[in-house]
């Protein structure tokens, strides 16, 4: 498969500081600054490479981008033309841009939704080690999945599913899929929604030790705990969940299972196992959960 994984997440942010704060305060993270051309931006240091999540000052809060990581050159000819002969079409990247992301390649398109969706080859490593409070080592380990959240399901699962190569993991009724692009659960999900969104980002950590100390500073610092600690049904995860200043969740989480060729999709029918209290409705309900 020519996309390897979730490399990277660019948020428009009305209040940076906020973002900033929640993120270093509560889950231990670190953000560090750099300029692309007039801009400065917020990068947040999840693990060893230059960033997973760029923070843009802007007058509102939209996602800006969704970064994949390809595996080698032919890998991203191959998915350009299968993506210009879907209809879409296929830019380079700017040198500023390429630089930013730690990149060597380089190319983007606007997907369904009219988010941007970039593929990259390469990845910059940036430090040794990333610098934690303590309490917080080690903490986070990397990105691990977003969910979108749109009207366009169908135009979506196209394009995820039949031209970039995603599997289909599992499902629950009405309108939630489930999707990889290797071993991992899932890497990315889409639902139906009214109006587009990311509903969460989800962040990797090594244990449920690393979870459980997320979890007290969170609450030690009055962080908003949207969904409350719990185990869910379908990839296996622990996880709790934080409302950021953006409005969107951050899911803090670890255990989530690997699968093979051989898995059979299915509908997972409950969504968690035990937890995950919601503080609001939860848009993805169904009688069953």
């Amino acid at each position: 498969m020519g996309i390897r994984k979730l490399g990277y997440v660019g948020l428009n942010v009305t209040d940076v500081e906020a973002w900033t704060d929640l993120l270093g305060r509560t889950l231990g993270i670190g953000v560090t600054t750099a300029k692309s051309g007039t801009e400065e931006i917020g990068l947040a240091e999840l693990d060893e490479f230059k960033y997973r999540v760029a923070l843009y000052p802007s007058a509102e809060d939209t996602p800006r981008h969704v970064g994949w990581i390809v595996d080698t050159p032919r890998e991203l000819d191959r998915l350009t033309a299968r993506l210009t002969d879907a209809g879409f079409t296929v830019e380079d990247g700017s040198p500023e841009e390429m630089e930013l992301r730690g990149a060597t390649h380089l190319r983007w398109f606007t997907d369904p939704v009219g988010y941007r969706v970039e593929l990259a080859i390469g990845e910059a490593k940036a430090r040794t080690s990333v610098a934690r409070p303590d309490g917080a080592n080690p903490g986070t380990t990397g990105l691990g999945h977003f969910v979108l959240a749109s009207p366009k399901l169908a135009e979506l699962r196209e394009l995820y599913e039949s031209v970039l190569e995603f599997k289909l993991t599992d499902y629950r009724a009405p309108g939630l899929y489930f999707f990889r692009c290797n071993s991992t659960h899932h890497n990315i999900a889409l639902a139906n929604a009214d109006t587009p969104s990311i509903h969460h980002l989800e962040f990797e950590h090594d244990s449920i030790d690393d979870v459980g100390r997320s979890y007290d500073r969170a609450k030690a610092n009055g962080a908003p705990i949207s969904i409350s600690l719990g185990r869910h049904m379908n990839d296996k995860a622990i996880s709790f969940y934080v409302q950021n200043p953006s409005g969107f969740h951050l899911e803090i989480g670890c255990g989530g299972i690997e699968v093979g060729d051989d898995w059979v999709p299915h509908d997972f029918g409950v969504s968690d196992v035990w937890g995950h209290q919601h503080t609001n409705a939860n848009p993805f309900a169904s009688p069953t959960s």
